[in-house]
């Protein structure tokens, strides 16, 4: 059974188009060449209410996995950790590791600015304030701990929204639990690019193709205009490497590229049709 994820991207900034939302992007690409299946992502407001909506949400539909970003940090908008306490009915406590680790972080900081005390400021503790029964995960590049539970069948993952946190935490502690997830899945994918079809012409070929090809999922993407098409068509699969991932897609492709031929257009390698 191939594994699944759903993402929850938490920030205000993200609703009103402030900041593109990167880390969906990343994650998802991420998630998808370790063989894990990602199902939805959603997006939602600094409200506690809505966050633990949302994750109440997820839990519901049961993916192996669930990772929300943003909303880590020591200022009063920071509010995921309260959203998912909320959400799986548990109290928010100080957690000595996470605060242990907060607490190394700003001694190492503090060493670098050549300050002899470090204060554990009420933001600062506010890091460490976890859901009971939570774990945290170390922050490689940053101060906030992200955090782990285990929610009947779900692994919850609460990473901070500081795109070069959120990546280092990934690779360094999430990444590894996908891969044992996935087992051997590996994702694969190629594109080709049709000239001279309109996407109408094409969809009947596309859906012969998947019929003929068990598992390769195909897509076109529009990239001229409706009177001078230039269509990319992506082919992905995500099998075992024993299952000759890439003799599939070429398979498929080979099929593909013959009938758009038989019906006008013309298929090119690469987006310079060259």
């Amino acid at each position: 059974m191939t594994a699944d994820m759903e993402i929850i991207c938490v920030g205000n900034e993200l609703l009103i188009g402030k900041t593109l939302n990167t880390n969906a992007q990343w994650l998802s690409k991420q998630a998808t060449l370790l063989g894990v299946v990602v199902k939805r992502v959603t997006v939602v407001s600094d409200d506690v209410a809505e966050i633990a909506a949302a994750t109440q949400e997820a839990l519901k539909r049961k993916p192996q996995f669930i990772i929300t970003t943003g909303g880590l940090g020591p200022t009063f908008d920071d509010k995921t950790l309260e959203g998912v306490a909320k959400a799986l009915n548990r109290k928010l406590e100080v957690n000595p590791e996470a605060l242990s680790m907060v607490k190394e972080k700003y001694e190492a900081y503090a060493t670098e600015l050549h300050k002899q005390t470090v204060e554990l400021t009420q933001p600062r503790i506010k890091m460490a304030t976890l859901p009971e029964k939570t774990q945290p995960i170390r922050n490689p590049v940053g101060t906030a701990p992200a955090v782990q539970a285990r929610i009947d069948g779900t692994t919850l993952i609460v990473l901070p929204g500081v795109p070069k946190e959120m990546e280092a935490i990934f690779e360094e502690s999430v990444a590894p639990m996908l891969k044992q997830a996935s087992g051997n899945k590996v994702f694969h994918e190629r594109s080709i690019y049709a000239d001279n079809i309109m996407e109408s012409g094409l969809a009947p070929l596309i859906d012969k193709v998947m019929q003929d090809n068990a598992g390769v999922y195909v897509k076109s993407h529009p990239k001229g205009e409706e009177n001078k098409p230039h269509i990319e068509i992506h082919l992905s699969t995500m099998v075992t490497d024993a299952e000759k991932p890439e003799e599939k897609l070429q398979k498929a492709i080979t099929q593909l590229s013959s009938l758009i031929e038989k019906a006008g257009g013309k298929v090119f390698t690469n987006e310079n049709r060259t």
